[in-house]
């Protein structure tokens, strides 16, 4: 199941601008995410992971090695006041012990860790549970993406000792040596790369102990306020999940959570979101999910989803995804 919680449009971006050098119209890209491009000039956007990952998964099926490319251009300046705390750590093992910390603010799909076996260190990404077919790309992304915060960290390349993937060895597994110049396996236990042990001691060259404590503690306060944030959203999304045939209303749900409908629309807001956004993000999930596993006809899905009139439906899909039920379900 993929997670819910919301997100930034950075992914998306770097995505849409990796394939424009090709002429690639940003409509492809975006298709079923219910992403428009008009949301693109709009710095406070924010949308779902689901829909991250629809456009990744686009992504991937115009060209199944991208994962690779899209890592190398996740800088460490990609995370925000986590960047700079990481930057501004004593060494490079301080810093990696930092992210591990707020896996929140890395925005990793992965459980980081890292394993000290003797003189090396294997920096692992593991216990991954989202969509399977996107297993490949998220270990690519994510893997690459670490080697390049390093890199970033330390001011030169980290010098890798080996790679391996879980994964199986894919057709273009050369394209990994401009990354991993080392010994890679594949169909391995986890993901992950390995590097001399005294690395981890090695002094980073933007240190600076002042600034680390003012960033590491507002990255403390971020993530308690990102992830309270974010169990509160889930459980508003849970309740609403359940409701879709017939939803409560914004004043309907504040009574099921206890709190004001005036309190509700502020607390959505501050998440990002709103009522009708989160209902209309439901639905769309629910809808691709009904067409794409089940025969049921149009109007049947759309009583499910607690459309009155068919019509209704029809309208609300073509602007979530920009084409028809019908053509969705083709």
């Amino acid at each position: 199941m993929l997670h819910s919680h919301l997100t930034t449009l950075n992914a998306v971006s770097l995505v849409l601008s990796t394939f424009e050098a090709e002429g690639l119209p940003c409509e492809a890209l975006l298709a079923g995410s219910g992403i428009r491009a008009a949301d693109l000039s709009r710095a406070d956007t924010r949308i779902t992971a689901s829909q991250e990952m629809q456009v990744c998964a686009n992504a991937v099926a115009l060209r199944r090695e991208i994962g690779l490319e899209l890592g190398r251009r996740m800088h460490v300046s990609s995370y925000g006041m986590l960047g700079y705390a990481l930057l501004t750590s004593a060494t490079l093992g301080d810093a990696l012990r930092l992210a591990l910390r707020y896996p929140a603010l890395l925005g990793t799909l992965f459980e980081l860790s890292l394993k000290v076996e003797g003189d090396q260190v294997w920096f692992c990404a593991d216990h991954y549970h989202e969509n399977p077919q996107l297993a490949v790309f998220n270990a690519q992304l994510c893997l690459v993406s670490l080697t390049v915060i390093c890199q970033d960290l330390l001011g030169q390349p980290l010098p890798l000792l080996a790679a391996r993937f879980a994964h199986s060895k894919p057709d273009y597994h050369a394209s990994y040596a401009s990354t991993f110049d080392c010994t890679r396996t594949f169909e391995a236990q986890d993901n992950g790369f390995a590097f001399a042990r005294h690395w981890l001691d090695h002094p980073l060259p933007l240190a600076d102990a002042i600034t680390h404590q003012a960033m590491a503690e507002r990255c403390r306060k971020q993530n308690l306020e990102f992830t309270g944030r974010q169990s509160w959203l889930t459980r508003i999304r849970q309740l609403l999940a359940t409701q879709l045939h017939a939803a409560p209303g914004l004043e309907g749900l504040a009574e099921q959570v206890n709190c004001s409908p005036r309190t509700l629309r502020r607390h959505l807001h501050d998440a990002g979101c709103s009522y009708q956004g989160l209902l209309d993000e439901l639905r769309f999930e629910r809808a691709k999910l009904l067409l794409h596993e089940t025969e049921w006809p149009i109007y049947q899905i759309a009583e499910t989803l607690g459309f009155s009139e068919t019509a209704s439906f029809r309208h609300a899909f073509v602007r979530w995804s920009g084409v028809a039920p019908s053509q969705f379900r083709a």
